[in-house]
């Protein structure tokens, strides 16, 4: 380290930092120190403590001492999973440089980047090149990829935690592991928020036998959660309503803030707290910006922008905004609603105090009563550092196959080169000689099913035993379909006049009539007519519906799951300290009165009859992926009993089962369903899953070239996407059992949509419970909003709020009748 501090290049970066009025955090010098003796490694650091510079500058002191080392063209690839974040980034590292007074250069590429300037890359490489994974992919499949690469000495890897457990990350495993073949001697550093798994983030990342270290930032980031009150408890908790309610109560929070970020989980979730602060507070008109991922790029940059220069006062945010994009103005954050993970909830709350040493303050908006026991769990979280794991991939033969067009395309591959490659990645460490013989096999000739289609025959193996893309076509086709993000078909939106707005799925716009009034980027829009995937809108006023995006609703992590059973268990005690739990009480209470509040080693079930029929719910804490299959396989389990149908509805908590027929149950016979013997094959009996995994195969064929999406600037629809993978999954079903798609598709329902490891835990956690069977006369605070979720698939807004009305009024009537 002595030699280090001493040399030139050290002496010019802190002569630097000095001039910025800042010295380099101590984790800072430790990593430039471990590049320059020729680690690889893994770097964790808080939000706001220069995690950036913590790389990028140490391939700059390397540089100033040793320049007869580096030659002209790519030096350092930068691997960011947003556009949003590589913009921003490239911007402080060109500062940086031109402060330091290098002539390095940096450069962007991905989808936003202009034609023109990609050709000027293609024939000259900036110095720095900030990328995402699908940039980087369509690098390799250009016949140049050689020249690009010939002298590059470092890949870093940014926000590896957000990649880690996607097939993005699989891509950057396949891209680092082919580059390190071009290029032995080439560095790789990974930049992380701090997880529950750090280990094995890094042997994801970096599972070769090179030097590789961790470093680990002392810093640590204060992090102050203030919750917002209603004026009173509600003991029968519905969700939904209770955030517009509190609207009145953020606004002075703005007022009295600098800048705002205010998360939602969902795109309709922002389109309706967009409009509900307007309402709320007309004079934000011009101050107030909405972004999410459906709204046109060129509106997000100016947002993003605008709220950098410290022209906003709020932003309304989904996910789009979660990751490391700097925005110094920004000092206060909001999120509605439960976040779902602790992790998510940290990352959002670093968007605040970015700066290092600043206090990071997030204020959480309940969207229920029952959403303030979260709150006391985030704190204890915070406080002990309980952090969610992130889980990889492994064995995704979809990303593979497209892999190995992409390489073919580049250039081409030789069979024994690639399988090494292939194998020495994480992801595929456990691939057999079979199963490589079966992905050579798609590539060429489709498979066994593709034998007789030549679109299937994608990849030839030359003269020279090289496997390559011969076909212009095919190569075009490729270059289009490049990726792993297979969303749901997407609708342009453009007013008529010309300008486009912005994108809504397909299955929302086929629900509208013209003249229909729906919401998109904070206005009212009046639909004129639809025409080949495109929406033609005018402006418009009045009344009109949010637009809602499938797969918006986030699955609650295990962590955060299992703090509330214990938060749950803890507001039993009148000592109870926590100031929600406090403000809890009369909703406790009323629990308690009617039902139970289950302890950490109890599991509560509980029977409500009322004039519409028979009610069972029971309360996991396992999140609501994990209950839609535990409503399906205790459904099953009683029908196995004797003959009944239920109807189920289910949120974070807990899940219902409603019959018009009496629901019997001794104590013996509750124990025997929730037994956690046969579950698996009990699973597999109460859900279609042939079904689940043909939904599953549609994006798996479309990843690995099965089903064109993108064909030259025409986008098939979800019907036709659907379609056609469906065909396919049925022929490979009856003809090609074994084909590793298949299989996969398989796979992945068990581990993705029906948890498999985490519904084994919660069931052996049930077996080693005391289950508590509670009837009770009416609907409990537990059970009350599972039960208007079920209502709110089949009312209107109006209606259900009629409704929740009686039935709260039933539910006081019936109390005072008891007592």
């Amino acid at each position: 380290m002595n030699n280090f501090v001493n040399s030139e290049g050290f002496k010019i970066v802190e002569a630097w930092f000095r001039d910025q009025g800042r010295t380099p955090f101590s984790f800072q010098t430790e990593n430039w120190a471990r590049i320059a003796k020729g680690y690889s490694g893994l770097l964790v650091a808080p939000t706001g403590f220069g995690k950036t510079y913590s790389v990028f500058v140490g391939l700059l002191i390397d540089y100033m001492n040793h320049p007869d080392r580096y030659k002209k063209g790519l030096k350092l690839l930068w691997v960011t999973p947003l556009r949003s974040l590589a913009k921003d980034l490239a911007k402080a590292m060109q500062e940086a440089i031109d402060q330091i007074g290098l002539d390095w250069t940096v450069g962007v590429r991905n989808g936003d980047t202009d034609i023109k300037i990609k050709q000027r890359q293609t024939k000259h490489m900036p110095d720095i090149l900030l990328v995402t994974p699908e940039s980087l992919h369509l690098l390799l499949a250009q016949k140049s990829r050689d020249q690009f690469f010939k002298h590059i000495k470092l890949i870093a890897v940014d926000e590896w935690h957000d990649l880690l457990t996607s097939k993005r990350a699989v891509m950057v495993e396949l891209a680092l592991a082919f580059l390190l073949y071009m290029k032995p001697d080439v560095k790789i550093w990974g930049i992380t928020a701090t997880i529950g798994n750090l280990e094995q983030a890094l042997e994801v990342l970096i599972p070769y036998n090179i030097k590789k270290t961790t470093v680990l930032a002392k810093e640590k980031k204060q992090i102050e959660i203030v919750s917002v009150f209603p004026d009173e408890v509600e003991v029968l908790p519905w969700a939904g309503h209770l955030g517009g309610k509190l609207v009145e109560k953020v606004v002075p929070i703005i007022l009295n803030s600098r800048s705002t970020l205010l998360f939602t989980n969902t795109r309709s979730q922002s389109e309706y707290w967009y409009q509900l602060l307007l309402e709320a507070y007309p004079e934000f008109a011009g101050q107030l910006a909405l972004h999410h991922s459906a709204i046109d790029g060129h509106i997000r940059a100016w947002i993003e922008d605008a709220l950098s220069a410290g022209k906003l006062k709020v932003v309304v945010s989904t996910s789009s905004l979660d990751l490391g994009v700097d925005f110094k103005p920004v000092d206060t954050v909001i999120q509605v609603g439960s976040s779902k993970g602790v992790a998510r909830f940290m990352q959002r709350a670093g968007r605040s105090g970015h700066a290092p040493h600043e206090v990071s303050k997030i204020y959480f908006v309940p969207t229920h009563s029952l959403e303030l026991i979260e709150v006391a769990a985030l704190k204890d979280a915070v406080k002990h550092k309980i952090i969610e794991n992130r889980e990889p991939l492994v064995l995704c033969y979809d990303v593979l196959v497209q892999f190995l067009v992409t390489v073919a395309l580049g250039g081409g591959f030789q069979d024994a080169d690639m399988l090494a490659i292939v194998q020495s990645t994480y992801g595929f460490q456990w691939i057999t000689a079979e199963d490589w013989s079966w992905c050579l096999s798609h590539i060429t000739q489709g498979g066994r099913i593709g034998k007789n289609y030549e679109e299937f025959h994608k990849v030839v193996r030359n003269a020279d035993g090289l496997y390559v893309v011969e076909k212009r076509r095919i190569a075009m086709l490729h270059r289009m379909n490049l990726g792993v993000i297979v969303s749901d078909a997407m609708v342009k939106v453009k007013f008529l006049t010309g300008g486009y707005i912005g994108m809504v799925e397909e299955y929302f716009v086929s629900k509208l009539k013209v003249g229909d009034k729906f919401i998109l980027a904070g206005r009212v829009l009046e639909l004129v007519r639809l025409k080949d995937m495109t929406a033609y809108v005018s402006a418009s006023k009045g009344k009109a519906i949010t637009p809602s995006w499938l797969g918006g609703r986030l699955p609650l992590s295990s962590n955060l799951g299992a703090l509330l059973r214990q938060k749950l268990a803890d507001s039993k005690s009148p000592k109870a300290r926590e100031t929600e739990l406090k403000f809890l009480h009369p909703l406790i209470a009323k629990q308690q009165d009617r039902s139970h509040i289950p302890s950490e080693n109890e599991f509560l079930v509980e029977s409500i009859e009322t004039k519409e029929g028979y009610h069972l719910f029971m309360y996991p804490f396992e999140g609501r992926l994990v209950h839609e299959v535990m409503a399906s396989l205790m459904a099953y389990r009683i029908s196995q009993l004797y003959p009944i149908s239920f109807s189920m509805a289910m949120n974070d908590y807990g899940f219902e089962l409603y019959s018009d027929t009496e629901i019997v149950l001794s104590n013996d016979q509750l124990q025997h369903i929730l037994r956690k013997e046969d579950l698996m094959e009990d699973v597999l009996a109460s859900i279609n899953a042939a079904e689940m995994a043909k939904r599953k195969f549609r994006d798996i064929a479309v990843i690995a070239g099965y089903v064109i999406q993108n064909q030259f600037g025409k986008q098939h629809n979800n019907r036709s996407l659907q379609s056609s993978a469906g065909l396919i999954f049925q022929v490979l079903e009856e003809h090609e059992p074994h084909n590793l798609l298949l299989r996969q598709a398989y796979t992945e329902v068990f581990n993705q949509q029906l948890e498999e490891p985490r519904l084994m835990q919660a069931f052996e956690r049930i077996a080693n419970s005391k289950i508590l069977y509670q009837k009770t006369l009416n609907f409990t605070p537990l059970s009350f909003p599972i039960k208007v979720d079920s209502l709110r698939q089949s009312l209107s807004s109006e209606d259900l709020a009629a409704r929740i009305q009686r039935m709260q009024e039933m539910s006081n009537r019936l109390s005072k009748r008891k007592r």
